[in-house]
Formats: C-alpha cells, structure tokens, sequence
C-alpha cells in the first residue's frame, strides 16, 4: 500500500492527517498540497509549527480563486484547530502504553479495536486514529500493540489499507463500519463486531466470558473447538448488527 512520502516521519504525517480531518471536505492530499506552497523545504514538526491560521485562509482562498480569503467554505474555528494540531498541540498524549508478552497464551485470540481516544472503543472502522491491539484468552487479557491507522490516510484503497493493518488478529470491534469495508475485513480473515462503544477492557471482559460459555461457532472454531463440540448460537446484536 501506499504511505506517507519517505522524507516525512511519522509524527509529521500524524499531524497533517489529524488537521486534514478538522478541515471541513478538505483531505490529506490536497492540505499537503496546501504546506507544500507555504512552506519552503521538508515538511517536519518544526516547519508545521511555523504554519498560521492566515497562511492556511490565503493559500485556500488563492487555489478557490478567492481574492480576500472570505468565502473559502472553512471556518475560522476549524483552521484554528487545524493549525493547532498541526503545532502538534495534544497530539498522542493519551496514548495507551502495550505491554511485551513472554509467550503467547496457548488458546488466546488476537482483538483489534478502533479507537480514537486512550483505551475505549469509539472509533469507525474508516476513520478512527488508530487500532488497540490485544491478546486475550479465558483468563489472561493483555494490551500488546497500538497501531496508528494515519499510514493508511495515503493509501489508494484506504480499507484495505486498514484490514492488513490488522490482518494478524482474529477479531475487529468497531463503533460502525459500512458493507464494503466489511467485505474486506472479512476477507482478510476478521471477524467484524458493531457495538456502540465504552471502555475495552469491559467489552474485552465481556468477551471472554462468552469464550468461557458456549461460543458461537465462528468464535468456537477461532479457539479450536472441534465442530462436534461447538454448540449452537443465535447471534447477539452486538456481533450481527454489521451484517
């Protein structure tokens, strides 16, 4: 897939990506276009920081054509946003931190879930900052990867960009995802549930208590239960409202 360009870090296209989203219709590629005419040089954290809210309004007015910057369609609190995000302003601070895992638990699953602040289930599948990796099993729960989604900002297919994002894990939560993406989620070996959001580590919690019971079959076969042995299992809405 397509990233970000290679003189650009991480932290860098992070900033950019996040700004693009506080921007009304405006995307990554077209507010990269935007820095690229107002600052000369390498896009960096210390050339973003030199970015104004005037520079973001003329260089927007001068590619609609608009002489005095007034009828550019963004609003002044929104490229104020913009242009604190692109300071790097709160940028990752609530970063949860993973752990590193001796071994893999014999038995666990791994759970990705979209997430756009700490360590809670509140993002979409398209759009959510990044996805919190975990490994959980019926009794061992572990935190062991945070996986930024802002490469995928650059790709061409940015759906399938995020489904091998997470293509190691078994299990995706999301807050909504729309059918095609599903459709790639699925086909990349995910099993995809909608649940409305809260806390991770509950609806992890809650998880392994149905592990622990009689799991539907697909999450029977996913622990290695033989088909004899898995029962039958009316879906819940939590697991079946993405269908």
């Amino acid at each position: 897939m397509n990233s970000q360009p290679p003189s650009m870090n991480r932290e860098t296209a992070l900033r950019i990506a996040l700004a693009a989203r506080a921007l009304p219709e405006v995307g990554v590629g077209r507010l990269l276009d935007i820095l690229h005419q107002r600052i000369d040089g390498e896009l960096n954290e210390e050339s973003l920081q030199r970015v104004t809210v005037t520079d973001l309004k003329t260089a927007f007015a001068s590619a609609d054509g608009e002489e005095d910057g007034e009828d550019i369609g963004i609003g002044l609190p929104a490229l104020k946003e913009a242009v604190r995000i692109l300071w790097g302003e709160g940028v990752g601070d609530d970063l949860p931190q993973p752990e590193v895992l001796d071994r893999v638990p014999e038995g666990s699953i791994r759970v990705a879930i979209a997430s756009n602040n700490g360590e809670r289930l509140d993002g979409h599948f398209g759009s959510c900052l990044r996805f919190l990796i975990y490994q959980i099993g019926l009794d061992s729960l572990a935190l062991v990867d945070v996986r930024s989604a802002l490469e995928t900002e650059f790709a061409e297919d940015r759906n399938g960009a995020r489904a091998e994002l997470i293509g190691d894990c078994q299990v995706l939560y999301v807050v909504s995802i729309g059918g095609p993406a599903a459709a790639k989620v699925v086909k990349t070996g995910l099993y995809p549930i909608k649940k409305a959001g809260g806390e991770a580590r509950q609806i992890l919690a809650d998880l392994q208590t149905v592990m622990a019971g009689n799991p539907p079959p697909w999450l029977a076969k996913l622990l290695g239960v033989s088909a004899e042995q898995r029962v039958r299992f009316d879906r819940s809405d939590d697991e079946a409202a993405w269908a």
